[in-house]
């Protein structure tokens, strides 16, 4: 593999910032002399010290968190694993919520459009294409879908790193107009079968640990979805032994084209130093791939909520990662990740403008 093609796995490639975690002592005197009780506001004074902490990165000192154009991006693909009847809708429902979704007919279009939070959706590799031109929808399609990895590799290892370098392009658009906190969903009918055997050959976890019900499929369905990705992980194994594999490989043997550019979205935000808004199961999983490529990215993650899907804990297990919100939801369309955005606002408010005892007078 030429020295080109292996560069973009590397952290050095993505030169993602240690945070001068000698600030978090300031940063939480700050919020302790807020008019509370002390840890009165709970997690969100642990998003207060994150947004703090991260934002010093631009100044090397202490400033007012600002929260800038928060944008979600919604990647879309399709999946070879699903001509096999492990979902309650076909493949062509993948560019049909797509077209819902520019149309503005989606649950994230109505969440976007109530919290001000800017929406793009991004074709990266679905069946059939679309001749569509608008200001909020982006063609970079890596192919019409992955290939069925219960049989053979997903994807290239070429397409691996074009789809990290399209992700990583899509996410730094977002920076250039202003935003400073991406959130990030996904569309792609069969993509928790991928997300799943993701986490199988990255953690040596058996295929009845990492697979759910998804959207909710029947028993007859589920247990289809565990063998072939049984059948996955034994094809994987008979290459690379039983060892877990580097992200590189997990994506090419088993991986999604929309996955692999969250991947990219995700490591490119951390470069540019901005807030990442980890949404549901699938996005977490790519958030795994990201933290093992580049482990200070994980500085930038805050993670949305827990859903329903059951595998969901254990990538959040994985990362050490707290979640904001345990709704119950198992929709995806980042519409998880769009409903921290009010918990992430409101943290930086009352890190900026909540009085102190001394400002408020107030003797305790």
């Amino acid at each position: 593999m030429s020295k080109a093609r292996t560069s973009i796995f590397n952290p050095e490639y993505w030169q993602i910032a240690q945070l001068d975690e000698s600030l978090l002592t300031a940063i939480q005197h700050k919020i302790d002399n807020k008019t509370k009780p002390l840890g009165a506001l709970g997690q969100l004074e642990d998003i207060a010290a994150n947004l703090a902490l991260v934002q010093s990165l631009q100044t090397g000192q202490l400033t007012e968190i600002q929260i800038s154009r928060p944008s979600i991006l919604i990647f879309a693909a399709d999946h070879g694993i699903a001509q096999h009847p492990i979902s309650i809708a076909p493949r062509e429902v993948t560019t049909q919520m797509v077209l819902n979704f520019i149309a503005g007919g989606a649950a994230i279009n109505c969440f976007c459009n109530s919290l001000d939070i800017d929406l793009t959706v991004i074709n990266a590799g679905m069946l059939a294409p679309l001749d569509i031109t608008n200001e909020h929808f982006i063609q970079q399609a890596i192919g019409p879908g992955t290939e069925d990895f219960s049989i053979q590799p997903a994807m290239s290892q070429t397409q691996v790193a074009q789809a990290l370098t399209l992700g990583a392009q899509a996410a730094e658009q977002q920076i250039l107009k202003g935003s400073n906190v991406l959130g990030f969903g996904e569309m792609g009918i069969g993509n928790t079968a991928t997300a799943a055997a993701l986490l199988s050959v990255l953690t040596d976890l058996p295929a009845f640990e990492t697979a759910g019900k998804g959207t909710g499929i029947n028993e007859q369905q589920m247990q289809l979805k565990i063998a072939l990705i049984d059948t996955a992980i034994k094809r994987v194994q008979a290459i690379y032994g039983q060892q877990p594999l580097s992200a590189e490989q997990a994506l090419q043997e088993v991986g999604g084209f929309e996955i692999a550019q969250i991947v990219g979205a995700m490591l490119a935000t951390a470069k540019a130093g901005k807030t990442i808004v980890v949404d549901g199961f699938i996005v977490s999983v790519a958030a795994l791939l990201a933290v093992q490529i580049a482990p200070k990215a994980q500085q930038f993650m805050l993670f949305a909520h827990c859903s329903a899907e059951q595998a969901h804990q254990l990538v959040l297990e994985k990362l050490q990662a707290k979640p904001l919100l345990n709704l119950g939801l198992r929709l995806g369309e980042g519409t998880g990740a769009a409903l921290a955005i009010p918990l992430i606002k409101v943290a930086a408010e009352f890190y900026n403008n909540m009085a102190t005892f001394e400002s408020a007078q107030v003797i305790i």
